[in-house]
């Protein structure tokens, strides 16, 4: 197993057409799950810090990530080390991590469908804020799949959704932190032009 994760994403406003073009491509769906999604933290917050997150996740099943930043720079596709094992009881391993001294920091939330093309994972996030597409492979694979599928390589973002959420929240002063469909139900507000910010085309 590659323990590096190679991927970029895109906002989508169409979000039938673009799931049609993908199937056209040869793809299998995996199906479509809610994700809880919890981000912990050690005492001294360094993860953050670091660039790196420890996650515990729960859809159809539960898995317990690591990301950290990996090696070197690239300025095309993110690029992380990922380490990532099943865990049989997601309550028990929420109980583990708080035992050996981690703690919550950050609920978040999204519907996901994931379709698969050979080594290519495209995955069809429906955040709190907006639908993207992560697309997950090699590098050259990556940018092939996005022009086939009529995607500007320079509207890509390589910023996680986490980083989206920040931004968002410093823009219209939000209150929360956990970035669930709940907290945002209320808000009725336009994120387009924020997520835009983060797009490589639009960087100066």
């Amino acid at each position: 197993m590659n323990p590096l994760e190679v991927e970029v994403k895109f906002h989508i406003s169409n979000l039938s057409d673009l799931r049609h073009r993908i199937l056209e491509l040869g793809t299998k769906s995996q199906g479509r799950f809610f994700e809880t999604n919890i981000r912990y933290e050690d005492a001294q917050n360094s993860f953050l810090q670091r660039e790196s997150i420890l996650r515990l996740r729960k859809d159809r099943k539960s898995t317990l990530t690591f990301k950290s930043k990996s090696p070197g720079q690239n300025q095309e596709f993110k690029i992380l080390r990922e380490l990532e094992v099943e865990v049989s009881d997601f309550h028990i391993m929420q109980n583990i991590l708080e035992a050996i001294g981690f703690h919550e920091e950050q609920i978040y939330e999204k519907w996901r469908e994931t379709l698969i093309l050979n080594d290519l994972i495209f995955c069809i996030d429906t955040m709190p804020y907006g639908n993207f597409l992560e697309i997950e492979g090699k590098g050259n694979e990556i940018i092939e799949s996005a022009q086939r599928l009529n995607l500007c390589w320079g509207d890509r973002i390589l910023a996680n959704y986490l980083s989206i959420f920040e931004r968002i929240k410093t823009k219209l002063n939000l209150s929360f932190s956990d970035v669930t469909f709940e907290n945002f139900k209320p808000l009725g507000a336009s994120f387009g032009p924020i997520i835009q910010s983060f797009q490589e085309g639009k960087k100066d």
